[in-house]
């Protein structure tokens, strides 16, 4: 398995992604670019990357909070205000980082997907909204509103978006609202995965640390949406051995 820190600069603020792949499977590979949760790069994006890479997938873990690890919870916390303010400038990060993972000569181009977490999943999708050429996209407890969400239209890949029913963050009118985006948007193949009695951030095994009513891990919701990721990838990407 190589496994690298990448530095690469995004209008002047120094990002330090990571890439994962297995080196010892030949040819091209099926690529999955990473956005993280709001607080920054840390080891539960970093470790889904290199299960990612095990399977056979080249992964690349962006940053968009800089420089490569976690911030400061106030720090991360105006930091997204911005973001969530300008999605120009949530494009140009995720851009960066697509670019990063093109540049791999391991990678085949045809077969990209993108996936995020938290606003990392927010991020995947205004990606896809600039219509770049992802086969997929898919966002596990994610910020689901945009500012400019006619640019829904633009998406060429399938949409899956994986939801607590409990989520404090992402509501029940959130998610209407989402699919009310999709419908008019005429996004052909998108849906919505909804698992009972599950909060925010239900994939990250250390989210209790944080202290916050709501946000709780759930072993079995974690383990059907990373199952239903795979099926997708293997269903838009074809396989990755």
């Amino acid at each position: 398995m190589h496994i690298e820190d990448i530095d690469y600069e995004v209008g002047g603020r120094r990002m330090i992604g990571q890439l994962a792949v297995d080196d010892y499977r030949p040819g091209l590979r099926p690529a999955v670019l990473l956005c993280h949760e709001g607080l920054g790069l840390d080891e539960h994006v970093k470790g889904c990357a290199v299960r990612l890479a095990g399977l056979g997938y080249l992964a690349f873990a962006l940053d968009y909070q800089g420089p490569g690890e976690p911030l400061f919870r106030d720090e991360a916390i105006a930091h997204l205000g911005v973001l969530m303010a300008d999605p120009d400038l949530t494009r140009s990060l995720a851009q960066a980082g697509l670019d990063v993972l093109l540049a791999q000569k391991q990678v085949d181009p045809r077969r990209v997907a993108a996936i995020g977490y938290c606003f990392g999943g927010a991020m995947a999708l205004e990606l896809a909204r600039t219509g770049a050429d992802l086969k997929a996209v898919v966002g596990f407890h994610p910020s689901l509103t945009s500012a400019k969400p006619a640019d829904s239209s633009n998406i060429k890949g399938s949409v899956l978006m994986c939801c607590g029913a409990d989520d404090p963050i992402v509501t029940s009118e959130q998610r209407l609202a989402f699919e009310a985006e999709m419908r008019e948007a005429r996004v052909a193949d998108w849906r919505i995965e909804l698992y009972g009695s599950v909060g925010h951030c239900f994939t990250n095994p250390r989210v209790s640390e944080l202290g916050m009513p709501g946000f709780a891990f759930d072993a079995a919701a974690d383990r059907r949406s990373w199952r239903a990721m795979l099926d997708l990838l293997e269903e838009t990407l074809g396989s990755a051995i």
